[in-house]
């Protein structure tokens, strides 16, 4: 399957290269054509980068939040990540009008590592949580931070410089504007790294201790990264929801959900999915362009219907943790939670 997705993954993207409002072709870059090269090194391969770094960034975000939360229906846009970034950079464009780009992601990055915090801080004092009501909570608590951005908006009036950060597009993605989702690599080599932690993480407080691992400190570290890849998104390119929630979901119903097995092919999954997204939007309604935040809310909407049907067919009334597991150590699990619910 991982051979499968970086083939599918490579094609698209060299096919991407040539989809545009001005035509670009392999024969013109290759006899030395100045015009379209200048196109291709400017904005053509910025953007390919900037999509390929947004969707493994954004899917390996949702992956770690849904198996540190220890729920499948968690992700950046669900766990008031997204909404806290883009606080954020709203304050820094009002605290620092002339602020860079670095200077608003070091806003958007604490703005986002305090409001996920806040978020599994709510959660962790829910006594019974129940699967929906979690993502429920932080969609909520997304919303209140939310109105507090409009309402500063309207207040400093500053509507109309957040509105770029709001909805999620490529359209502005060119050579020495996109750099800064680079960041995503390091986060994202660094989450394989951790990703065993992460699973022990996830699996409770208690067996975290049992076999020696700080379950406090591999938590928020986990949380971290998740919300320093988004905010790091959000700067560059907007608000891009769905990614972070469907990707993980659609992969582990494949290679189940242990982060280590899972990570490749959800950064690879993740990848494709956005770059078909934009190739979609720059065409449906070209020589024009549609935000990708649109096509990936239609397509994710789908998506998650879908994945509900599927479970709903198969006997399963929720998405939960742990699906594909068949070990001893999830049947017990999965004798506890029974338990519970009785």
């Amino acid at each position: 399957m991982t051979i499968f997705l970086f083939l599918v993954l490579l094609a698209l993207s060299v096919w991407s290269l040539f989809v545009g409002v001005i035509d670009v072709t392999p024969a013109s870059l290759l006899s030395g054509n100045f015009e379209q090269l200048e196109i291709f090194l400017i904005s053509r391969l910025p953007r390919l980068l900037a999509i390929l770094c947004t969707g493994v960034g954004m899917s390996v975000a949702g992956l770690i939040m849904q198996q540190l939360c220890m729920n499948k229906f968690v992700s950046p846009t669900t766990g008031a990540t997204i909404s806290s970034a883009q606080l954020g950079i709203l304050l820094a464009l009002l605290f620092q009008p002339n602020s860079t780009l670095w200077s608003r992601a070091l806003f958007a990055f604490a703005a986002a590592i305090l409001g996920t915090w806040i978020f599994v801080w709510f959660i962790q004092r829910i006594q019974f949580k129940d699967v929906v009501m979690v993502p429920l909570v932080g969609i909520m608590f997304g919303n209140v931070i939310g109105g507090i951005t409009n309402y500063l908006a309207y207040q400093f009036e500053m509507t109309q410089a957040l509105s770029s950060w709001l909805v999620g597009h490529f359209s502005l993605v060119v050579r020495g504007r996109f750099e800064l989702v680079y960041l995503a690599v390091p986060l994202v080599i660094l989450a394989f790294v951790f990703a065993n932690h992460f699973n022990i993480v996830g699996m409770g407080k208690d067996f975290s201790q049992n076999l020696g691992v700080h379950y406090n400190l591999v938590l928020f570290a986990g949380l971290s990264i998740a919300a320093m890849i988004t905010a790091s998104v959000v700067v560059v390119v907007g608000s891009i929801s769905y990614i972070g929630l469907i990707v993980p979901n659609v992969v582990a119903m494949f290679k189940g959900d242990r982060i280590r097995g899972t990570l490749v092919d959800t950064a690879l999954f993740g990848a494709i999915f956005v770059l078909g997204c934009d190739m979609i939007a720059r065409s449906v309604i070209a020589p024009y362009e549609l935000p990708i935040e649109l096509i990936v809310g239609i397509i994710g909407s789908i998506l998650f219907i879908g994945l509900l049907l599927y479970r709903l067919r198969h006997g399963r009334k929720a998405v939960r943790l742990g699906a594909a597991h068949t070990g001893p150590c999830a049947a017990a699990a999965a004798q506890g939670e029974g338990g519970n619910q009785s």
